[in-house]
């Protein structure tokens, strides 16, 4: 009878002893679980809060066109004879402030326009599909809205894609196709597929301003004012991952792969600046180089700087670009 009462302590005390840790761990993650819904909770707080206040203090510029039923912004400065038409690179959170330097640069001898497509600076979204073809023919029916029928393409970046469609299709429209940068249809890497949902999740719980905040300012170093710097940062949060967004992401891929079979037309003026230096693709010379070894009047031409060469080589591009279009002539 004794030795069964010792072994019934025993075994509670046993068991007292396995308890008391897991109880000590179950409250110590039920702890953690509400310290991150709370944080979650001030973090979409903020943003909520943060991004009304902002939407009152992002000032307008340019003018909207309709195109497809919707508000596309344009921008257009400068009274040259020429036209030249500003396409931005993925992403660009406000196009026509993105290429101020440059715009300043060119628009004493030409007519610059900037457009800004759905998703873009103060432009409205679409749930259109994202397809080159669609961006494409948004960007004409802006260009034909405000009667442009004469220009030369000028872009950034993913631009390099859409422009090889845009000159096909509007071949007696297009007077040169210059590249900053340009995407290269074949170059590699390209047939990623990107975590959509991660990037919406970022947007709508406010984390994507915590991260922006924290990365400090991206347009330090820049010859931008302090005004132009803040309006850029207030509508980088606005757009960024947006539902337009993320679906031109989705479709970047089928993009790049359909391009591959373009190239640009023999007689058309093609002049390339490429990054020179640490460029972010391997053998990124050679590929532009390929794409203008055919043309009548074609040029690469490397540039010390980063992706945005615009934003740091806006004088150098309008110099060579001039002397480009003088010598074409």
């Amino acid at each position: 009878m004794r030795v069964e009462i010792k072994e019934e302590l025993l075994n509670k005390r046993t068991s007292r002893g396995w308890n008391k840790p897991i109880v000590i761990l179950l409250r110590t993650i039920g702890i953690l679980a509400a310290v991150i819904v709370l944080f979650l909770a001030i973090v979409f707080t903020v943003d909520v809060i943060s991004s009304k206040s902002e939407q009152r203090k992002i000032e307008s510029y340019g003018q909207l066109v309709t195109v497809d039923g919707k508000q596309m912004n344009v921008l257009i400065e400068g009274e040259g004879e020429e036209t030249i038409v500003l396409l931005p690179g993925y992403g660009t959170a406000s196009p026509a402030l993105d290429f101020k330097l440059l715009i300043e640069e060119l628009s004493p001898f030409y007519k610059i326009v900037v457009i800004e497509p759905f998703g873009y600076g103060l432009s409205d979204g679409t749930e259109k599909e994202r397809t080159t073809d669609h961006i494409v023919s948004e960007i004409h029916e802006a260009l034909q809205q405000l009667n442009m029928e004469q220009y030369i393409l000028m872009g950034h970046s993913i631009a390099g894609i859409y422009g090889l469609d845009y000159v096909h299709k509007y071949p007696n429209e297009v007077r040169a196709f210059v590249g900053i940068d340009t995407s290269v249809p074949t170059q590699p890497g390209m047939d990623v597929t990107f975590p959509l949902k991660t990037f919406s999740f970022l947007k709508h719980s406010g984390l994507l301003r915590l991260m922006m905040n924290v990365s400090g300012d991206a347009y330090d170093g820049l010859p931008f004012h302090d005004q132009t710097k803040e309006q850029m940062r207030m509508i980088s949060l606005k757009n960024a991952y947006e539902a337009t967004i993320l679906n031109e992401l989705k479709h970047l891929s089928t993009n790049f792969k359909e391009a591959q079979s373009l190239t640009f037309p023999k007689d058309l003026p093609l002049l390339l600046f490429i990054q020179g230096n640490n460029p972010p693709v391997e053998g990124w010379l050679p590929l532009h180089e390929e794409q203008i070894k055919d043309a009548v009047h074609g040029k690469v031409i490397p540039l010390d700087g980063g992706h945005y060469l615009h934003h740091t080589q806006s004088k150098e591009i309008a110099k060579q670009f001039r002397a480009f279009m003088n010598e074409i002539k």
